[in-house]
């Protein structure tokens, strides 16, 4: 399915949060449920500044799912994220049995500009949604969006 201008609002709500994330020093990702109706139900922004690294908005939004929807709400639901779920985060998303995923940049992206900006790679493989969850439903990355997400990386990548 194609990334609709009705995904792009999410997703530019997902770049502010990205934004807030930075703006409190930590790493620029955010994340936003949506419910069948259209309604967004869960948002939030990275949380690993800290010291838990699991404190992803992705992981956030399957724990927050599991424990507030129903499954067949859980599976006509969407998750619209800035940047490609990370393996930790994608398994957490099919665990719970959510629904398709829309992301503004994917992790090839990232893992190239930090390389590009001589930046420490993730510890963990960054491998496509698809590739931990094949039976997942993902549309991405948002050219729209590639310049803004890219900034946000790089404040915080960069060297």
């Amino acid at each position: 399915m194609a990334i609709s201008d009705a995904d792009l609002k999410y997703l530019r709500r997902c770049v502010d949060l990205a934004r807030e994330a930075l703006d409190d020093g930590d790493e620029p990702f955010g994340s936003v449920l949506v419910d069948y109706t259209g309604t967004t139900v869960f948002a939030d922004r990275n949380r690993v500044k800290d010291g838990d690294a699991t404190q992803h908005p992705e992981f956030a939004i399957a724990r927050w799912a599991a424990e507030h929807l129903i499954p067949d709400r859980r599976a006509r639901a969407t998750v619209y994220t800035s940047g490609e779920h990370c393996p930790m985060c994608a398994a957490a998303h099919a665990w719970v049995g959510l629904g398709r995923i829309v992301y503004a940049t994917s992790s090839a992206q990232l893992s190239g500009w930090l390389a590009e900006w001589g930046a420490p790679a993730p510890p963990v493989a960054t491998l496509p949604i698809t590739t931990v969850a094949p039976g997942l439903t993902v549309d991405g990355p948002a050219q729209e969006l590639e310049g803004p997400m890219r900034e946000l990386y790089r404040a915080k990548f960069g060297r």
